[in-house]
């Protein structure tokens, strides 16, 4: 064997494709177009990895489950300390408590009981699974962009002119600052309209929405921004740049999941 002739060991690792650069339309509550701005590909420009957001979902779904349930088991189920008949001659099977799982008004044999649903999942998966749930969207032109929501007080009024002029159906996922309560209460109102901030996004939460609408202020500019899944706090998203850092972390999340 020559020194050229190598011995491959091991699956061959397949390397994830570049961050892709997508645009998203800027318009007002008008919905006047305003021109394109470039999203930040490090959020928006990635490879969906979907066994990751199946896993991170789940475990979202499962941890919102209240697992209170319970049944009483035998010992729990008020009566039943006397033998309800006897030990031979009636040809019956034998019992011993009136409150056994085999009889009316007994207690429930392996019944549910309170229990804690969550799952653990490391920071690195939640992270690469909002990050692909973005990118998803922004693949398939699910993004919408507004400069100022302008309400000065809450209207419901307001927020479906608002929807109207900017030609939004289905089910709106509305990321907001933390001080815009105006706007927040003025979607309230509006079942297919949900209002969260760039801080409390989820995976399940980007999925299960038909369009995803950022303001000027709330449009993420870093991977770092959001509240859970960052490794480092850098601040608010509208202060956040996109770094090598960003991009070889978010590398680094998909090449571990």
């Amino acid at each position: 064997m020559t020194v050229t002739d190598t011995v491959q060991r091991g699956p061959v690792k397949k390397e994830r494709p570049a961050p892709v650069v997508r645009t998203v339309t800027r318009r007002n509550a008008a919905g006047h177009d305003l021109g394109p701005v470039e999203l930040e590909p490090t959020i928006f420009g990635l490879e969906p990895n979907l066994a990751v957001m199946h896993q991170v979902v789940t475990a979202q779904l499962a941890a919102a489950r209240s697992g209170t349930q319970s049944t009483k088991t035998r010992a729990e189920v008020r009566g039943g300390g006397a033998k309800p008949f006897a030990q031979k001659g009636t040809g019956r099977a034998r019992q011993g408590s009136s409150r056994s799982p085999s009889m009316s008004g007994g207690g429930v044999a392996l019944g549910p009981k309170p229990r804690s649903y969550r799952q653990h999942t490391p920071k690195k998966m939640v992270r690469l699974a909002l990050l692909s749930a973005l990118s998803d969207r922004a693949m398939i032109g699910r993004i919408a962009l507004i400069d100022d929501w302008g309400m000065e007080a809450p209207k419901t009024k307001d927020a479906v002119t608002v929807l109207r002029k900017l030609k939004l159906t289905g089910h709106i996922l509305i990321v907001l600052a933390h001080d815009e309560g105006n706007v927040e209460r003025s979607f309230s109102n509006l079942p297919q309209a949900q209002t969260t901030t760039y801080s409390e996004l989820s995976a399940h939460d980007v999925l299960r929405a038909d369009w995803l609408v950022f303001s000027d202020r709330t449009l993420p500019g870093s991977p770092d921004v959001f509240s859970g899944t960052h490794l480092v706090d850098q601040g608010p998203a509208v202060e956040a740049s996109t770094s090598v850092d960003a991009v070889a972390m978010t590398e680094e999340a998909g090449a571990d999941a």
